[in-house]
């Protein structure tokens, strides 16, 4: 992140750890000028307009009010918060304090997906009845790793699900019914879950994401003229091919490469702040507490709890 940031014109000013010696490590790598050795000192920092939070899943929803309660603005990494009742609060205190607050979902301000919601707005198309999407990776099997650790929000739904279960919801919005079935990690955490929601237009969604197996990492939007099918790996940038009904290609649609592209997301917070506005919408508030909705019901399907809920 800080490397795009950095690389697009992007000042990162300063760094926060729990750790003044991290802080400073990591600040002599990208030359960042003010160091701080908590959090509190960051947020304090009146050289900063914005806080990117990227700690551990259940610690989003705190970093993100201790921010905007020091009047910052707010970039925060997905999942938005660890449950639907802490995202509800945190984006009521950010309209509340009139500060953009965004998730950190990079996927959709990349150039790929700016031109398959302008296909799709089109009709090439047709009606968009179904998305198919994968995200799986092999993930270390390390018990103390974050990833498989229960009581840092560790699994595959909110590290990897979140990817095409977000796309999802840009596709057809909030599912009216949700089926899940998962394999689990002796520490509880999730390795594999597949989904399957089915939508009020009768369309249909399926997702697989896993932390110990090394998939092909692709994308479908179908519709009843046509599909499109999204290379590996989908959710960065990357090529796409239209195709229509008879099976021809008639488009064909390859990114430029521009970094990581994670700045795209920080560049649609600044114009929200130049704007004056709180909502993109590429992704609304209201959809962000949405789609943690829907992680929560997945979840409710699944049996799957983190201590302290």
């Amino acid at each position: 992140m800080t490397s795009d940031l950095v690389a697009n014109g992007i000042t990162v000013q300063a760094v926060g750890s729990r750790r003044a010696e991290s802080a400073a490590q990591f600040a002599a790598e990208f030359g960042i000028p003010n160091v701080h050795a908590s959090y509190e000192e960051l947020v304090a920092d009146p050289d900063v307009d914005v806080i990117y939070i990227a700690t551990p899943h259940p610690f989003h929803a705190e970093h993100a009010t201790m921010a905007l309660n020091a009047g910052k603005h707010v970039l925060v990494e997905k999942p938005f918060a660890l449950n639907a009742e802490e995202a509800r609060e945190v984006v009521a205190l950010a309209e509340a304090q009139g500060l953009v607050v965004l998730e950190a979902m990079w996927t959709r301000f990349l150039p790929h997906m700016q031109r398959i919601r302008e296909i799709l707005d089109a009709g090439t198309i047709g009606e968009v009845r179904t998305l198919i999407a994968d995200h799986t990776q092999k993930l270390s099997d390390d018990p103390a790793h974050r990833l498989n650790a229960l009581e840092l929000g560790g699994g595959a739904l909110l590290d990897l699900g979140i990817y095409p279960i977000s796309f999802a919801s840009s596709l057809f919005g909030q599912p009216e019914s949700i089926q899940a079935t998962a394999s689990f990690r002796p520490t509880g955490a999730d390795a594999q879950i597949a989904t399957t929601f089915r939508y009020a237009s009768g369309a249909i969604a399926t997702t697989l994401s896993a932390s110990d197996v090394q998939g092909p990492n692709r994308a479908s939007v179908i519709g009843t003229n046509g599909r499109i099918d999204i290379d590996g790996v989908w959710y960065t940038q990357t090529s796409f091919r239209v195709v229509d009904a008879a099976g021809a290609v008639i488009e064909e649609f390859t990114t430029e490469q521009n970094g990581g592209g994670k700045h795209y997301q920080a560049v649609a917070l600044e114009e929200l702040v130049a704007r004056g506005e709180l909502n993109d919408p590429r992704l609304p508030l209201s959809e962000i507490v949405q789609i943690m909705e829907t992680l929560d019901a997945v979840r409710a399907e699944i049996g799957l709890v983190y201590p302290g809920e």
